[in-house]
């Protein structure tokens, strides 16, 4: 079968002929393109349970990490290096006769799946365009959102957020909580948000309060209301890519500033949103810079006239 030989070698060729210009192109973009490492996840975020899942039937473009051998393949699963030819034409030439393999193991966490074996039969399925795969799923279940989007940037902002669940209990106390930043040090800001509510409850009170109670005080007190106006008023759409949580950081700064304006009124979340928008929002910044370029451009005409 001097044939499918020949035609399980160029295949081949052509899986590492896409991992060079994959890396090509990662070079010029500065995409990402590496495979995540499946113990780094694990370790940034916290665990809190682990279940056997057994046969499922997964989407391929879901599989993005391995555990152990996330050098030896791209994100998109091509070899990038010649080590595990022999190996990975071996499997596609059971693709090509037909024969029946055994279903690949896989880990779970959120919406995204890693490799625990199998990683030739992954490397073939995709470069033979199948959809999906047959595997043996174990979940880790965590307690931040995970999907496709994930980058290496964005797992250094869900640790931050997993460790801010950690010490708030908040994804227990409140189950719907959502909140989530488009960048790193937010939820730092947040705890002292909640350290500063606690002092003063305690203080209105007579007594220190615990830290849970504080903590839904604040998430239901504080947080929310702020952002109820936020959605209410489509706010987000002023700031094109950011998050709930980075307004409401914003808009309790600039409330803050309001409140030492008016001689220690606060102004409340309604009216401090309002004002922050109209400041600071994308078509509050657009309109500002065209009266910036018109007012230039007609100093410009008057020298040149005199």
């Amino acid at each position: 079968m001097s044939w499918l030989n020949t035609v399980v070698r160029e295949d081949f060729n052509r899986a590492r002929r896409k991992a060079f210009f994959s890396r090509l192109r990662t070079l010029i973009d500065r995409s990402a393109n590496e495979l995540f490492p499946f113990e780094e996840v694990r370790s940034r975020l916290n665990v809190r349970s682990q279940h056997y899942l057994g046969h499922q039937t997964v989407p391929i473009d879901r599989i993005v990490g391995s555990e152990g051998r996330y050098t030896d393949f791209d994100r998109q699963f091509a070899p990038r290096h010649d080590a595990t030819k022999w190996r990975w034409m071996s499997i596609d030439r059971a693709h090509y006769q037909s024969v029946a393999l055994p279903a690949i193991e896989l880990y779970k966490i959120g919406d995204l799946y890693f490799v625990r074996d199998g990683h030739h039969r992954v490397s073939v399925a995709m470069q033979q365009g199948q959809i999906d795969i047959d595997a043996v799923v174990t979940e880790l279940i965590v307690d931040v959102p995970i999907d496709t989007n994930l980058s290496m940037r964005d797992l250094l902002i869900k640790e931050e957020y997993s460790d801010f669940l950690g010490w708030t209990g908040l994804a227990d106390l409140r189950p719907d909580q959502r909140i989530e930043f488009s960048e790193p040090g937010g939820y730092l800001t947040l705890v002292q948000h909640i350290n500063a509510n606690r002092y003063f409850k305690s203080q209105e009170q007579g007594h220190d309060i615990d830290r849970e109670t504080a903590v839904c005080d604040w998430y239901d007190n504080v947080y929310m209301p702020v952002v109820e106006v936020i959605r209410a008023g489509s706010t987000m759409r002023h700031f094109p890519g950011r998050k709930e949580a980075d307004l409401y950081r914003w808009i309790m700064d600039h409330r803050w500033y309001l409140r030492e304006r008016n001689g220690g009124a606060d102004p409340g979340p309604l009216v401090a949103t309002a004002d922050y928008i109209r400041l600071f929002g994308r078509r509050s910044l657009v309109e500002l810079t065209e009266r910036l370029m018109r007012n230039l451009f007609g100093e410009q005409v008057q020298r040149e006239a005199a």
